[in-house]
């Protein structure tokens, strides 16, 4: 007989859980359809690489290995086919020769721009079908999701439920911004 679990901890599991069966039900649905506007494939773990250097321009191997807590000798292949497609750039770094930076190329951030404008048509399409009171209420609901991710991501390793109990400051934009709009520029 198992002891039934309630109050505030339980309630944090079950968002969680629930937020991770609509991210797992996005991977399936933004992936059902070929991209007809590229013959290019780009793995997950591709596509994570991307996203940080795109976050992260001129960021090094080491550095990018450390954030994808991957081995140096994954990042690297991961980069070499990258390279091959023409998505990602290396160069020397300027501050020490024995470093590699790595840049989008502008065929990369081409992809990056069709891919998120797909993935936005798909996800329209699919909300099209809920209320306009539920639409609002999952703006509400995305935004304190897309605030507390930000929040941990800038704070490093997760910390277990119940450890952080305050609240990311809000934005105050009132919608998440563009991916890439914390870009450097080099």
């Amino acid at each position: 007989m198992g002891v039934e679990r309630s109050g505030p901890d339980q309630r944090l599991r079950d968002v969680a859980r629930a937020m991770r069966g609509v991210i797992e039900l996005l991977e399936v649905y933004w992936t059902r359809v070929p991209d007809g506007s590229s013959s290019v494939t780009v793995s997950a773990p591709q596509l994570r690489v991307m996203y940080v250097i795109e976050r992260r321009e001129g960021i090094n191997l080491r550095q990018l290995g450390a954030e994808l807590e991957a081995a140096p000798s994954s990042v690297s292949r991961l980069c070499d086919r990258l390279e091959a497609i023409g998505f990602v750039r290396r160069s020397s770094s300027t501050a020490s020769r024995r470093e590699v930076e790595l840049r989008l190329t502008a065929q990369g951030r081409a992809h990056l721009d069709r891919l998120r404008a797909r993935r936005e048509e798909r996800l329209a399409a699919a909300l099209a079908r809920a209320s306009p009171t539920s639409r609002a209420r999952l703006m509400e609901a995305v935004e304190t999701i897309r605030v507390a991710l930000t929040a941990a991501v800038r704070a490093g390793p997760a910390e277990p439920p119940g450890a952080g109990t305050q609240q990311p400051p809000h934005t105050g934009t009132g919608r998440p911004p563009s991916p890439g709009t914390e870009r450097r520029t080099g």
